[in-house]
């Protein structure tokens, strides 16, 4: 677990925020009514938010009246995020790669893409270990993840998006293992000038279920989209994956 993991150093880029700054809270709050509703998750349920982020899934879930702990490797989004604790809300600083509490949750979820991140699968068994361990028998888990397929024919390799003064010239790329991202940061106004590269893992339904089966979960559901419509490998841009927890 080095320093100079690239998702430690570009999260806690203030550049980060700015580039992502349009990611919809509505469209977040959304989802958490389509799920909630599809997994009839019952009042008071103690739900985990792995790689919470600033919290906006977090938040929409603790709106709906349940008790919400959200945790990140992110120090600085876990520092926003504690602004919007209530006696229901609560963040921490943790690395789900290391266990957290252990047969306390009725749910957990891991929202948008927010795994794969690690060089080893053994660090992606252990985070997946982590929120496996951390919900209670027959308690359940949702990842939202990308669709390699859907992804691959859908990427866009070059791009430049400008906020105010900032430019940020964007390349997407693949291999066999990994999609990446180069984002190249231009400030003028503040002298800056850095580059940033995203990477993450080319799972597929066989990997997440082999991984999940491995922790004791049994897939239940796969939808395709925010929708939560059914999935289909070559169309569906999400792979949005329900896991029920059969046995410790």
């Amino acid at each position: 677990m080095l320093a100079n993991e690239w998702f430690k150093i570009w999260f806690s880029s203030p550049y980060y925020d700015i580039l992502y700054q349009k990611r919809d809270k509505e469209e977040a709050a959304m989802l958490i009514d389509k799920l909630a509703n599809l997994l009839k998750i019952p009042a008071h349920s103690f739900i985990l938010d792995a790689a919470c982020g600033k919290g906006r899934h977090s938040i929409a879930l603790a709106a709906k009246g349940y008790d919400v702990t959200g945790i990140d490797i992110c120090s600085a989004a876990i520092t926003e995020a504690k602004q919007y604790e209530t006696d229901n809300l609560h963040f921490y600083l943790h690395d789900m790669r290391l266990p957290f509490y252990i047969n306390y949750f009725n749910y957990a979820f891991n929202f948008f893409t927010s795994f794969g991140y690690f060089k080893t699968m053994r660090e992606h068994n252990d985070a997946m270990r982590t929120i496996a361990q951390s919900v209670k028998l027959n308690g359940i888990f949702t990842i939202d993840y990308l669709n390699v397929s859907f992804a691959e024919s859908n990427l866009k390799y070059t791009e430049t998006i400008t906020f105010s003064k900032v430019v940020f010239n964007i390349e997407r790329w693949y291999d066999e293992r990994y999609f990446y991202k180069r984002i190249h940061v231009e400030d003028k106004e503040k002298n800056v000038d850095e580059i940033f590269t995203e990477r993450v893992e080319k799972f597929s339904l066989g990997d997440f279920t082999d991984m999940l089966s491995y922790q004791g979960m049994q897939v239940e559901n796969v939808f395709g989209d925010y929708e939560l419509n059914a999935y289909h490998v070559k169309k569906s841009p999400r792979m949005i994956i329900t896991a029920k927890k059969i046995h410790i």
